[in-house]
Order: structure tokens, then C-alpha cells, then sequence
């Protein structure tokens, strides 16, 4: 190796091994390097820059020489072969570092206003966090809002506002077209079906139990002057509470259920009428039955964290037996005797499976209606053999 490295560098075999076990200590510059470019190039970088907007010397710094040409061609710049050169071999690093010399570099700028987003002053008293997921008290609801837009967002188009009860898992569900503060309120109404201004609050004809708290996202449809006053005048003592910013996992239980209590019946597809808007609230009316009286759901009974040899957490969750909601509910003090006896006969009343077939039977005249597109769902049931008691 020190035969080859004196034959490349000429240097002494002794000198080479004490420059090995050493620190090599490079001497001074006695004279520092002059300019490459000169100003003339720093004039055209001004003028270059400022043509394509004052955009990242990685993708200035290619395309210097072709701008400069187009440019001494109307007259805008004086090119020479000498500058054209230049500008043809300058590095990205020497362009960013002289660019970043020229002080009034953003002067000239287009504006890139970006609207500041102000914080909504209404949440500013309604405090953040996340409803605990071993919550035993029936009450305490998320709220969403799923939106069935399509892939436009323009105009008016209906929105399904959903409530999940974080103990039992009791659902509600109503559509409204828009999001204004009149049919938001209208659709706050219809959930727990409240009654007038004045009357008492236990005054409750679907919803079989008090409201005790409402947790939505920080979305203004919900968090409005008009809402909150809503809620303390019409609702006296219901707790306001919203998720953190950008937090999607503190409203956990109502985004599973928008998944599947709404998006697995309806897709992404656009609903824009109030024809459409009337059919989803008669199948939401239907839903209210099957899914709170005759669907058991699943809810975590216990979380356990383990520790692994390389120090890896893991979270093990165990689940309860699965439950309906009224069951869950009925384990509660939260219903009355009386609301608890009108929900069973309800129950018993009701064919589930025939039930199961007005839903699905629903959904594809919901598809049928102007508008919407149909064949979006099929009914499973048409393909059975078995004959269906009515």
C-alpha cells in the first residue's frame, strides 16, 4: 500500500507513514481565492429570479442559461458568450449563496397571503379532552358530522349528524341538508327529540335517557353562538366538551361508527335533495330500531400493557360479551320503568329480519330517486330461497 501510494503522490515512504499516524494540519491560505463570477452574473441572477418568481435554486440553477437567452431576445437582459457561460457551469450552492445576499430580494415578490386562521372565540370557555373509554355512565355523546358531497363540495348537499353513546354504544342518527345553524338545530331536536322551549327536560320521547354531555370535533357548525346558546337555554345542564385539534382518535366511537353505520350503506356518493334528505331520515328511523334494540356491539372491558425484552410496549385490550345497547342501557339506573317496558315492547313487536329487509329496501329507493345513482347497494335478501313472514 505504501509502494502504490509513493508512486501516486511522490511523496517520501517516511513522510507518507508519519502523515498516516498523525493529524494532517493544513496551512492558511497566505492569499485568499478571488471572485469567480462577477457582478454582471449577479445582475442576471437578480433578473432570472425574479422571472420565475423567485423559486428554490435547485430548480433555478438548470435552467439559467435557457431563461437568460429568452430574455436577451426581448430585451430584458444583456447577454454576452462570457455571461451565457457562466450561468451554463454556476453550482446550486453558489447561486443560493449569492442570492441569498441580495436584500430586497422579496420587494418584488407576488403577495402569497395565506387568510390567518383566527381562533373561534366560542370554544375559547369549552374545554378540550377525550370522554374515557371506560366511561359507566349513559350520556356522554360524540357527535360528527359525515358529509355526502361526492367529490364536490359546491353548494348545498345533505350532511348525517351522528350521536354514540360512549357507555352503552346507543346510537342516533338524523340528515339534514346543509349545515346551517337553523337545520343543525333542527337536527338536535330531532335526535333526542327535545320538547319546546320551557317544558321540563326529562320531556324525552326517543331518546330513553338524559344528555349529559355533547362532544363534537372544533367545527364551527357545532361550536356557534347559536348552538351553544341552544343547548343552555333548551337543555339546562348539559356538559360542552370538544377533542383536541387535529386529534381525529379523542372522537373515537363516533369515527368507527361513521364507517360503519354510514359510509358502508351510502359510499362517497353526492346527496343534494330534500326528496334524497326525507328517504335517509325515514331509513335512519328504521336503523334507530335495529342497530339500538337487536345489534349486540362489542365494548372494552379491560387494557393491559406489556413490556417485551426490546423494551417494546404493547397494548392488549380484552372485550366483554357482546351486547345490545338497550341491553347495556337496561343494566343502568339511566332508563325509567316505564321507558325501559316501551322499548321491550318495541322489541318484541318488531320481526328483526323483516326489519333488515325495509332497511336494505330503502336504500336502494334511495338510490332510485333523481340524483343519486343507483345500483350502489344490492339487496342480499332477494337471493335467498327462504320465505320471509311479514
Amino acid at each position: 500500500m505504501l509502494d502504490q501510494m509513493e508512486q501516486t503522490t511522490g511523496l517520501n515512504r517516511k513522510t507518507l507513514i508519519r502523515l498516516m499516524n498523525g493529524k494532517v494540519i493544513r496551512k492558511p491560505r497566505s492569499r485568499q481565492r478571488g471572485k469567480t463570477y462577477g457582478a454582471e452574473v449577479d445582475d442576471a441572477l437578480r433578473v432570472i429570479s425574479e422571472t420565475y418568481d423567485h423559486i428554490c435554486p435547485e430548480r433555478l440553477t438548470p435552467n439559467l442559461a435557457a431563461m437568460a437567452k429568452q430574455l436577451a431576445a426581448h430585451g430584458e437582459l444583456q447577454l454576452c458568450p462570457s455571461l451565457l457561460e457562466e450561468l451554463g457551469r454556476i453550482s446550486v450552492s453558489t447561486v443560493r449563496r449569492r442570492l441569498s445576499k441580495i436584500e430586497w430580494l422579496e420587494l418584488y415578490r407576488l403577495p402569497r397571503r395565506k387568510s390567518p386562521k383566527r381562533p373561534n372565540p366560542v370554544t375559547r370557555n369549552i374545554p378540550m379532552k377525550r370522554i374515557p373509554w371506560d366511561e359507566q355512565e349513559p350520556g356522554h355523546f360524540e357527535v360528527d358530522l359525515v358529509h355526502h358531497c361526492g367529490h364536490s363540495a359546491s353548494r348545498d348537499y345533505v350532511h348525517t349528524v351522528q350521536m354514540i353513546d360512549v357507555a352503552t354504544g346507543w346510537s342516533e342518527r338524523v340528515a339534514v341538508l346543509g349545515r346551517s345553524q337553523r337545520v343543525m338545530e333542527d337536527a338536535f331536536r330531532r335526535i333526542p327529540a327535545l320538547a319546546p322551549l320551557g317544558a321540563p327536560r326529562r320531556a324525552v320521547e326517543r331518546l330513553p335517557f338524559l344528555i349529559l354531555e355533547i362532544h363534537p370535533d372544533n367545527g364551527s357548525e357545532f361550536f356557534n353562538h347559536h348552538l351553544v346558546r341552544f343547548w343552555k337555554d333548551t337543555v339546562k345542564g348539559v356538559q360542552l366538551s370538544r377533542s383536541r385539534p387535529f386529534h381525529k382518535n379523542d372522537n373515537r366511537f363516533v369515527e368507527q361508527k361513521n364507517s360503519t353505520l354510514v359510509r358502508a350503506y351510502f359510499g362517497n356518493e353526492r346527496l343534494d335533495s330534500v326528496d334524497q334528505t326525507l328517504a335517509l331520515n325515514r331509513l335512519y328511523d328504521k336503523m334507530w330500531v335495529y342497530y339500538n334494540l337487536f345489534q349486540p356491539v362489542m365494548r372494552l372491558s379491560d387494557k393491559t400493557v406489556t413490556s417485551s425484552s426490546d423494551q417494546d410496549r404493547r397494548v392488549r385490550r380484552h372485550y366483554g360479551p357482546a351486547k345490545t345497547p338497550f341491553q347495556r342501557l337496561c343494566a343502568t339506573n339511566a332508563i325509567s320503568e316505564q321507558e325501559r317496558e316501551r322499548l321491550e315492547h318495541l322489541r318484541d313487536q318488531t320481526n328483526p329480519r323483516h326489519l333488515r329487509r325495509e332497511i336494505y329496501d330503502l336504500i336502494d329507493h334511495l338510490f332510485s330517486l333523481p340524483g343519486a345513482k343507483p345500483g350502489k347497494t344490492e339487496n342480499v335478501l332477494e337471493t335467498l330461497t327462504i320465505p320471509i313472514k311479514v
